[in-house]
């Protein structure tokens, strides 16, 4: 049976970490970054990051149809950390997190999971043999490296951040 914990990657990024945090906690921009999440929209009236603050994702794998969650903003201080906590069924409570720390001209940027609720048995067997994901820890280590690399492309292409060094 598989196991998950925790895990983080970080990418350094040409940007000022308020430009970058506006990004990741704009939840509606997540499906240009992580490749496995098709869609986000803001619940409850909630317009932006805001502590309790509730989001609606809906997520595909390599195989299997497409699910929803729907996560709780669990920090949001602009220009240093965004993160929240999704919680299903069977397969636990994860807690994601972005840190921002300003490096050289730019922003280191950290995303990382940590497992607070494992995930069940019946879980594991629905993400491995439904869902086709054989490594889940693997998988979200390469999502996780796809992000950033698509926040940092995204960063760069964008004409509303520029480079820090720039400011």
């Amino acid at each position: 049976m598989q196991t998950l914990d925790s895990d983080e990657v970080s990418i350094h990024i040409d940007a000022s970490p308020e430009d970058v945090y506006a990004m990741v906690a704009d939840v509606t921009r997540t499906p240009e970054f992580s490749p496995e999440i098709l869609s986000c929209c803001w619940l409850d009236g909630a317009t932006g990051p805001a502590v309790g603050a509730r989001f609606k994702a809906t997520n595909k794998v390599a195989r299997g149809p497409s699910w929803t969650n729907t996560p709780v903003v669990t920090a949001a201080s602009p220009g240093r950390e965004f993160a929240f906590s999704r919680t299903e069924k069977f397969t636990g409570t994860i807690a994601w997190r972005y840190r921002l720390e300003p490096e050289g001209t730019g922003v280191r940027v950290t995303e990382s999971y940590e497992v607070v609720r494992p995930v069940s048995r019946l879980g594991w067997f629905v993400i491995g043999r439904l869902f086709g994901c054989r490594d889940r820890r693997a998988d979200l280590r390469i999502g996780m490296q796809q992000t950033l690399e698509r926040l940092r492309e995204c960063a760069a292409a964008s004409p509303h951040v520029a480079p820090s060094a720039e400011r």
